[in-house]
C-alpha cells in the first residue's frame, strides 16, 4: 500500500468568483472550452499553492472543473434521461431544521445536473474518460501526492437506476451495475497506468442503508436494501480488480449529504459497519466524524487489521473553528478501535461539493485546513 497520509481534505474546496463566472459564461455560449480551461488551470495553481502553504499531505484541484462532486461520469456516458430521482431526500441544515424547499439550498442542489434531474433510460456507453485531463494537469503541476476523486460506481447505480425507467433497458439493478463496472475498471486502470497515487471513491451510497425511513423508501420501489448493500460493495470491489496497490492509495469517502452546508441522512455506522468496513478492498476510509449524527467509534472495530480511517472530525458545514483539544481527545478515542499509526485527519466532507460551495468564507476554509494541519502534527509529527 502506498504512503499513508495524515492531514488531508475530502476533495472540493471553495470556487473562486472568476471560476463561477467562467463556468456560467461556458454554459451560455460566451467563452470557449479552451477559454473556460485557461480560468480552471490559473484557479487551480493558486488553490495548489494555497494547500502547500498549509502543509495539506495529499493536494486536489479542488475540483474546479465540475459543476459538483459528483461530476465525470454524467458527462462521460450517453443513456441518460430526464427523471426525478428514484428517492427524493430531505435535506435539513446544521441546525437539523429541514429545508425542503428553501430556495437558498434546494435550488442550488436540485440545478446540478448530477443530483437531481436525470437517471438512466437508455443502455449507456462511455463518450469519453471520466476524469478526462484532470491526472495530467495535477501531476505536471502538483509537486507532490495528489488525489483524483470520482463518485463510487454504487452511487451512479443508486441515483441513475429509477423502477419503470431504467428497467426499460436494464431489467434489473445487476444488469445496470455490470455496465457501470466496466467503464469504472477501464478508468481506475488509466489513472493508475499513468501514475495517480491517490484514487478515491466518492458517496457510495452505504448510509442509504442505515436509517430505516431511507430503507423503506427504497423497499417503496423495489429495491431491496439488504440484497442492494451487498450489490454495491461488490460493484465497488469489482472497479478495482487488477490494480497493483504498491504505488495507488485506493480510498472511499462514506458521505451523509452536503451541499450548501446542507445534509440528508444521519445515524451511527453500526447497521452497515461489519459489512462495509470488513467487505470493501480499499486501503483508506473517509468518515464523517463531525457532529452527533454519525454516533460512536465503535463500529471501527470492524475495520480490518492495516487499513486506514481518516476521521473527518473538521466540518466544512459552518465557519465556527473546533477545538484542537477535543480533536486531541477525539483521535485518542478512535484509537481503542484503531491503532494511532492507522488514523489520519481532515474535514468531514468537501468545502464545496456543489460549486456555490458551504455557507463558510475563504477564511474559514483556511483556518479549518489549518487546524487539520497542525493537530496532525501534533499526533503523527
Amino acid at each position: 500500500m502506498a504512503t499513508t497520509y495524515r492531514a488531508e481534505h475530502v476533495g472540493s474546496l471553495l470556487r473562486p468568483q472568476e471560476v463561477l463566472d467562467a463556468h456560467a459564461a461556458h454554459a451560455q455560449g460566451k467563452i470557449s472550452a479552451a477559454q473556460l480551461r485557461e480560468v480552471e488551470d490559473r484557479a487551480i495553481l493558486m488553490v495548489l499553492d494555497l494547500q502547500r502553504q498549509i502543509g495539506i499531505d495529499v493536494l486536489s484541484d479542488g475540483e474546479y472543473r465540475r459543476s459538483s462532486w459528483a461530476g465525470g461520469f454524467p458527462e462521460a456516458v450517453d443513456g441518460y434521461v430526464s427523471s426525478e430521482p428514484p428517492i427524493a431526500f430531505n435535506w435539513r441544515m446544521p441546525d437539523g431544521i429541514e429545508r425542503e424547499t428553501a430556495a437558498s439550498v434546494q435550488a442550488v442542489i436540485r440545478s446540478v445536473p448530477q443530483q437531481a434531474g436525470r437517471v438512466i433510460g437508455e443502455k449507456i456507453k462511455q463518450i469519453r474518460p471520466l476524469t478526462g485531463h484532470e491526472a495530467p494537469f495535477l501531476k505536471q503541476h502538483a509537486g507532490g501526492p495528489y488525489k483524483i476523486t470520482m463518485p463510487a460506481p454504487s452511487y451512479v447505480v443508486a441515483r441513475g437506476f429509477k423502477p419503470g425507467v431504467t428497467t426499460q433497458v436494464y431489467p434489473t439493478r445487476k444488469d445496470l451495475i455490470d455496465d457501470v463496472v466496466k467503464i469504472y475498471q477501464a478508468e481506475v486502470q488509466r489513472l493508475a497506468a499513468e501514475g495517480v497515487p491517490y484514487i478515491q471513491l466518492d458517496n457510495p451510497h452505504y448510509p442509504d442503508y442505515i436509517e430505516e425511513s431511507r430503507r423503506a423508501q427504497w423497499r417503496e420501489i423495489g429495491v431491496e436494501p439488504d440484497v442492494a448493500i451487498l450489490e454495491d460493495i461488490a460493484a465497488d470491489n469489482a472497479c478495482l480488480e487488477g490494480i497493483d496497490r504498491s504505488n495507488v492509495m485506493i480510498a472511499t469517502h462514506i458521505c451523509r449529504g452536503n451541499g450548501r452546508s446542507a445534509w440528508h441522512t444521519q445515524g451511527g455506522y453500526e447497521p452497515i459497519a461489519e459489512q462495509v468496513f470488513g467487505g470493501l478492498n480499499v486501503d483508506t476510509f473517509l468518515l464523517e466524524y463531525d457532529t452527533d449524527r454519525s454516533g460512536g467509534f465503535e463500529p471501527l472495530r470492524f475495520i480490518p487489521k492495516g487499513k486506514n480511517v481518516v476521521l473527518g472530525l473538521v466540518t466544512t458545514k459552518v465557519g465556527d473553528l473546533e477545538s484542537q483539544d477535543d480533536l486531541l481527545r477525539r483521535i485518542d478515542e478512535a484509537s481503542k478501535y484503531v491503532p494511532t499509526e492507522n488514523l489520519s485527519l481532515s474535514p468531514q466532507c468537501g468545502f464545496a461539493s456543489v460549486d456555490q460551495g458551504n455557507l463558510i468564507s475563504w477564511d474559514d476554509q483556511r483556518r479549518k485546513l489549518e487546524l487539520v494541519v497542525e493537530t496532525a502534527r501534533k499526533v503523527w509529527g
